[in-house]
């Protein structure tokens, strides 16, 4: 329970707190995930894997992007 002097939001209305560190963790993981590409490994389920993962967090990104951009988002 929310106490007296503090208000009742749901989830969707809470704004992160910073958009820049978000934006700068999740290209980090993205390069951090396209630099094991070159690992020592020999079949190809691991590369897919961290293509696949890469690719949805740079989604993301874009998204929030362009929904700030637009107006959409705070």
């Amino acid at each position: 329970m929310a106490g007296h002097d503090e208000p009742v939001t749901s989830p969707d209305q809470r704004k992160p707190t910073n958009r820049k560190l978000a934006y700068t963790v999740a290209i980090a993981a993205i390069v951090t995930m396209l630099a094991y590409l070159f690992g020592n490994h020999e079949g190809r389920v691991e590369d897919l894997w961290l293509l696949g993962s890469a690719a949805v967090i740079l989604a993301a990104l874009v998204a929030d992007w362009l929904m700030v951009r637009n107006g959409l988002r705070d």
